[in-house]
């Protein structure tokens, strides 16, 4: 059995779809959902059973999944840049995890493949590589992104990065991802507004060095982040942290002009005021360092920002019936 956590979320659904595809459906999803609308992420995949995240902890805690588990995919977490629960993400992010890997951890055969994140890189100051040497000079901007660093420091203290996998998401984007509030990505936020007011907000820039909309981040399709994903399935040779994104930063401005292109419309971008307090706290590069990914032999190029826009809002946002129900909720 595989165990996907958070596989009703965004990039968890991503990965047993891909997983079904390779012909896996003995799938136990763990995930809570709440009073959203992530269950519909679900309608589609197979799996073999769902668990509520406190229900199977518990119930793994009791010897439940000692047997019979040949993967484990921890995607869930709270991922809201935002939330200002310190003890909360402590506890769903980092705690949760440490009782996830220390049940798991040195089970022969058995695969442990986690989710970080690029917000552990901070303001960039100390690079983007995904050494292992470089972890602890980050210095996350969030608690959420410290959630995830504390995490990985832990894993490699503790030598379990020795035998698990742990991957630095950067900018994903595509499908499934409706559900996540202001947690979506920039390219579904601008679909949206598009469709309802036929034009693109976009933050205004405060830094002298960076016009407004040029902002950067490293943008990757959920495909490419998946494939990257599963595909350490594959190689339970190699372990260690690794980014997960192109290498090719690009600007919001690139980023509305191809919603804009997917869409058959001119660019119509209004840049607008940052919330207050986000200032200091915000990211005006992020591009990942993927020498460490491509050495290992991964050599299949991502897909490009526009073609990536066009595969989603063209073959997906406008052919899902889920568009229209949140188009006019």
């Amino acid at each position: 059995m595989i165990i996907v956590t958070g596989g009703a979320g965004f990039i968890g659904s991503n990965i047993v779809k891909e997983l079904n595809s390779r012909g896996e459906e003995r799938i136990l999803i763990v995930d809570r959902l709440g009073r959203t609308e992530k269950w519909r992420n679900l309608l589609d995949l197979k799996f073999l059973d769902y668990e509520h995240k406190d229900d199977f902890i518990s119930k793994m805690e009791n010897g439940l999944y000692d047997r019979g588990v040949r993967a484990v995919f921890h995607m869930g977490a709270c991922s809201a840049t935002t939330e200002k629960d310190a003890d909360y993400l402590a506890r769903n992010n980092f705690d949760y995890s440490k009782r996830l890997a220390q049940r798991f951890g040195g089970r022969e055969g058995l695969r442990f493949i986690y989710a970080s994140s690029a917000a552990t890189y901070g303001d960039g100051s100390a690079g983007y590589s995904d050494d292992h040497q470089g972890i602890w000079r980050l210095r996350p901007l969030n608690m959420y992104g410290l959630s995830k660093q504390m995490f990985d420091v832990w894993a490699l203290r503790t030598d379990f990065l020795e035998q698990a996998v742990g991957l630095k998401y950067f900018n994903v984007f595509g499908p499934n991802e409706y559900h996540k509030g202001d947690m979506r990505s920039v390219a579904i936020r601008a679909y949206f507004q598009v469709k309802q007011e036929g034009r693109i907000k976009l933050f205004k820039s405060y830094r002298p060095d960076y016009r407004d909309g040029e902002q950067c981040r490293d943008f990757i399709y959920v495909a490419d982040a998946v494939n990257v994903t599963v595909g350490f399935l594959d190689h339970p040779e190699t372990n260690g942290i690794f980014n997960v994104g192109t290498g090719c930063p690009r600007n919001f401005n690139d980023l509305a002009s191809a919603v804009f292109a997917a869409l058959g419309q001119e660019p119509n971008i209004e840049y607008i005021d940052m919330p207050e307090g986000l200032e200091k706290r915000y990211q005006y590069y992020t591009s990942a360092d993927v020498s460490k990914l491509r050495a290992l032999g991964f050599v299949q190029e991502f897909r490009s920002l526009e073609d990536s826009v066009q595969d989603y809002l063209v073959n997906h946002m406008e052919k899902d019936p889920r568009t229209d129900l949140f188009l006019h909720a």
